[in-house]
């Protein structure tokens, strides 16, 4: 599975391809204007650190507009993917920016029904939006599921895109459910670095053999509580004795 960072800042996309694990970077209008940057400066920018697909969203909301917009995004560099809506404007402008063989990126995916249409127009990617489905009380994993098998029932060559993703666990699911790109937030990307990193340097248990009893010590983590509602390992120990029977 590919990983991309969903993001606008610089720092954050040098120090996550650093780490020698990052494939791709998605950005909106909102994350660019956080930046206090211009819009195709700033995904200039980008593309000269990533070598891989940089999602460029759409401003307009009808459908000449929206080709007219992307084939100008798209001269800012060679792997710029231009990012469109869901919608029956976006399918129309995925039609005619994927006949001029410009790579697009479906976004606000909400159904499969919505998966297979923007797959028949030509999409490269299609981002279904996990997290979004699971705050109105769905599930998120089940429709990249349903994606899945549409896609491998007939052939179809557009990739999911797992989007809007909140925390390491929903990531892991992506990958067991088959998708084949993720793209999260840059404090997810680091929690997920850091508990592969904790597997790697620390083992969970190291048994010390006593003459009376067997003392297990268990490298558990403390929990600190993050705005992603997730935990961060901060390495605490603690010994558990064990008396002979």
């Amino acid at each position: 599975m590919e990983l991309y960072i969903d993001t606008a800042n610089l720092d954050q996309i040098r120090e996550a391809h650093d780490l020698g694990v990052l494939d791709g970077v998605t950005t909106n209008p909102t994350l660019i204007a956080k930046e206090g940057v211009d819009y195709g400066a700033r995904l200039a920018e980008i593309c000269g650190v990533v070598s891989g697909p940089v999602s460029a969203e759409v401003i307009a909301t009808k459908s000449a507009e929206m080709i007219a917009e992307g084939k100008d995004r798209a001269t800012i560099a060679g792997n710029i993917v231009v990012k469109l809506p869901s919608t029956v404007d976006g399918l129309r402008a995925c039609k005619a920016l994927s006949d001029d063989g410009i790579r697009t990126n479906l976004t606000l995916c909400f159904q499969s029904l919505q998966a297979l249409m923007v797959a028949k127009a030509g999409a490269y990617l299609v981002s279904p939006f996990i997290g979004r489905v699971d705050d109105i009380g769905e599930d998120g994993m089940e429709l990249i599921v349903k994606i899945r098998q549409i896609y491998d029932n007939y052939g179809m060559q557009t990739k999911i895109l797992a989007a809007s993703i909140r925390h390491p666990n929903h990531l892991l699911q992506c990958a067991l459910a088959g998708a084949d790109v993720a793209t999260v937030p840059f404090d997810v990307a680091a929690l997920a670095a850091a508990a592969a990193a904790a597997c790697f340097e620390s083992p969970f248990f190291t048994f010390t053999p006593l003459a009376s009893s067997a003392s297990i010590t268990a490298l558990m983590p403390s929990i600190r509580s993050t705005p992603a509602g997730v935990g961060w390992c901060t390495g605490h120990a603690i010994s558990v004795n064990r008396c002979p029977a």
